[in-house]
């Protein structure tokens, strides 16, 4: 007698197959939406970071023991916020790649955009922020 119902529902099972497969993928699809609802409740909400550009470089003047050492220990000697060489077109920021190759002895500085695209001087291409 248990072997007729046995029977019975592997013949239920095989006839409908394909109807099986779909309810169990609506249940587990049902199933995975409530778990990601549950767990948007329980992360807490965070605010957007903002990113604001500032493309002003930042030179500070060192104090006390360490003053001496100041920029001259980086390499840089800043005396403007941008720099050109006397041979080249384009301007720079002080740290941007292409300043860094020119010689100390060929260096512009300038302390506006304006005052660099005055002397007939265009924004460097590989430095970004120009």
């Amino acid at each position: 007698m248990l072997s007729k119902y046995i029977l019975k529902v592997k013949n239920w099972v095989e006839v409908n197959t394909s109807d099986l497969y779909v309810a169990a993928l609506i249940f587990l699809v049902s199933l995975a939406s409530f778990g990601l609802g549950r767990l948007s409740v329980l992360w807490p909400q965070k605010e957007p970071i903002t990113i604001t550009n500032n493309y002003e470089p930042v030179v500070s003047k060192p104090t006390g023991a360490g003053a001496s050492q100041g920029v001259a220990s980086t390499g840089l000697s800043v005396k403007g916020k941008y720099v050109a060489s006397k041979s080249g077109t384009a301007y720079h920021y002080p740290w941007c790649p292409g300043a860094l190759k020119i010689k100390e002895e060929n260096k512009i500085w300038f302390d506006t955009k304006e005052e660099a695209e005055k002397a007939g001087y265009k924004p460097a291409g590989n430095c970004e922020g120009l």
